[in-house]
Order: structure tokens, then C-alpha cells, then sequence
């Protein structure tokens, strides 16, 4: 039973993905891609998690990690880029 519910989560975070691909490649302006880039890594961050507990190991732990931290970065450079049309600033106030 357990399981059943495991396999269903999954293929609803799929499912979603699949939505959030849709919306990041047709999105209708370029915020509406950033959000939805930013819901595909959480995404995949919880169905690695999900993976993880139906295959009863620990060792993706660091793998979901990695795909936060990558998703965090992600987003606050593409939402800095949007805002100042530039992610790293050279001018230095000497």
C-alpha cells in the first residue's frame, strides 16, 4: 500500500514537471519561465526524495542538495539579471 502511494506521488511530480516545461518553454513573459524553471528543480529535488525512499537508501541525500543549492543560485541570477540586465557587476566605487 505504501508503495502504491509512493509510485502515485511520483508520477504526479512527473506529471507537474511536465506542466513546468510547458510554462518555461511557452511561458508569456520571462518571469513566468524563471518561476517556472525555479518549481522544475524543486521538483526534481523531491522526486530524487521520493526515488530515495522507495529505493530505501540514503545515498541520494547529497544529490538533493546539490539540486537546491543549483536551484537557489539559478534563480536569484536569473532574477538579477532581470532586474539589472547583468548577473556580475564590474563597476567598483573607488
Amino acid at each position: 500500500m505504501f508503495q502504491a502511494f509512493m509510485y502515485m506521488a511520483i508520477l504526479l511530480i512527473v506529471i507537474a514537471m511536465i506542466g513546468f516545461t510547458y510554462r518555461a518553454i511557452k511561458g508569456p513573459t520571462t518571469p513566468d519561465r524563471v518561476v517556472a524553471l525555479d518549481a522544475i528543480g524543486i521538483s526534481l529535488a523531491g522526486l530524487t526524495a521520493l526515488i530515495s525512499i522507495v529505493l530505501n537508501t540514503s545515498a541520494f541525500l547529497e544529490v538533493i542538495l546539490v539540486i537546491g543549492i543549483l536551484s537557489f543560485i539559478g534563480t536569484v541570477a536569473f532574477s538579477k539579471f532581470l532586474e539589472k540586465g547583468e548577473v556580475i557587476e564590474n563597476d567598483r566605487n573607488r
